[in-house]
């Protein structure tokens, strides 16, 4: 059977009931306002001001059991915005408290202003009546409460994807820092970034040093650092290069001070990524359907950590579709008229789940044979262009995860296979 967008609009529009007092709460960092509607758009009770902590949420409470009783009211819905860290906590506590919250579209909040006032003015209680006319109009999405390993795994993902941004940081400015100060360091270590080449750094970074110093030297060096070391050859290779270097000679102390800090963030960076990922690899554990979804060749615990830490638990998604939609990756047109506008991916989801499921496709393409069979069906027998075959495989991908995960099934690579036959 297939899903229309509009029967799912139509569904959160019955939703809203006559019994229903509807909130929409404009987020913000320390003061938050609230304004109720009925199911029909009428404005009900006065807007409030509350403060981002116990008390404050406390004095919201009161405001909607008041307003429910005033009014008649059965039941509360409570719209707000994600804008960035700040609705998690209130969104927890009213979740708690068995009030029902929901989310919009911060990109719809924008384009709905003018519905009220057909002003382009904006404040904060106008953005929070906004809010409440979208939410009785149909135009939110449930929040699905992670458990605690799901969003372990979202925090640690979250922290590997800043710690990797600073060890690339590093060995960038590392690499710059060998072209200005030794670039025949290279002509000896290719990998600026590798054992021999770090030690070096570390113990003689500059040609200078390396002038004076005997071959024997500079291994009996490396092995404080390295269990495995490079032989004489490579240190009388590097004596002579250093002898005939075109790096800069001034400022050496300011640049050996530079090169010290950057080995410090490098050193660093490595070592918190490898707890991170190591913790992510322990949590992987303690969910039950992961194990047979690493089965699969070419996902790694990292691309299925970044995939399930942004989707939450995969078996409470209906569809592959749903998935895909919650990614941003399903279609979008724009067509008017005689004039019919290019189909894109509307990108109107999660960019990291995105990232993730494209990263885990493209290694199923290379590791994987079932989906290597199929990438190649499509763009040998089918003339599909590359791009459109793996954005074909990463739809397929989804569909894979969710049907393993909610019927907690093994992977059958046969199935995948018969799903779209391969032409001979």
């Amino acid at each position: 059977m297939k899903f229309k967008m509009q029967d799912k609009q139509n569904q959160l529009v019955e939703r809203i009931s006559v019994k229903h007092l509807v909130i929409g709460v404009d987020i913000a960092q320390e003061l938050h306002v609230a304004r109720a509607v009925n199911f029909r758009g009428i404005i009900v009770g006065e807007p409030l001001t509350f403060e981002n902590n116990e008390d404050g949420f406390a004095r919201f409470l009161h405001w909607i059991n008041r307003l429910k009783t005033s009014n008649g009211f059965v039941s509360t819905i409570i719209g707000m915005e994600p804008t960035g860290h700040y609705w998690v906590n209130l969104s927890k506590w009213l979740y708690d408290q068995d009030i029902e919250v929901v989310t919009v579209n911060p990109h719809l909040v924008k384009k709905n202003k003018e519905n009220r006032d057909n002003s382009r003015s904006k404040s904060d209680k106008k953005d929070a009546l906004v809010i409440a006319d979208m939410v009785k109009n149909g135009y939110y999405s449930f929040i699905h409460p992670a458990s605690e390993a799901f969003e372990k795994l979202r925090v640690l993902m979250s922290n590997r994807d800043m710690t990797v941004k600073r060890l690339v940081s590093a060995i960038n400015q590392i690499n710059r820092w060998v072209d200005i100060v030794f670039p025949e360091l290279r002509q000896v270590f290719k990998d600026v970034k590798g054992k021999g080449a770090i030690a070096t750094l570390r113990l003689f970074p500059t040609p200078l040093e390396l002038r004076s110093m005997k071959a024997s030297e500079i291994v009996e060096g490396w092995k404080t650092q390295m269990q495995r070391q490079t032989g004489l050859r490579k240190a009388q290779a590097l004596i002579e290069l250093a002898r005939h270097s075109v790096g800069t000679r001034q400022a050496l102390d300011a640049y050996k001070l530079h090169l010290e800090q950057l080995i410090e963030e490098f050193d660093l960076a490595t070592a918190q990524l490898e707890r991170v990922e190591k913790e992510v690899t322990d949590v992987l554990k303690r969910i039950p359907f992961a194990k047979k979804l690493l089965v699969i060749k070419g996902i790694s615990e990292i691309a299925l950590a970044g995939i399930l830490g942004e989707s939450g638990d995969l078996s409470g998604f209906a569809l592959g579709n749903s998935l895909l939609r919650h990614a941003g990756l399903h279609l979008s047109e724009s067509s008017s008229g005689k004039w019919k506008g290019q189909i894109v991916l509307s990108k109107r989801g999660r960019p990291r789940l995105r990232r993730f499921l494209y990263l885990a496709t493209m290694s199923l393409v290379m590791n994987n044979p079932n989906f290597k069979e199929l990438h190649a069906n499509n763009v040998k027998v089918k003339k599909m262009k590359k791009m459109k075959s793996i954005m074909k495989l990463i739809h397929k991908l989804a569909r894979v995860l969710v049907g393993i995960a909610r019927k907690n099934e093994s992977y059958r690579p046969e199935k995948l296979i018969q799903v779209t036959p391969i032409a001979a």
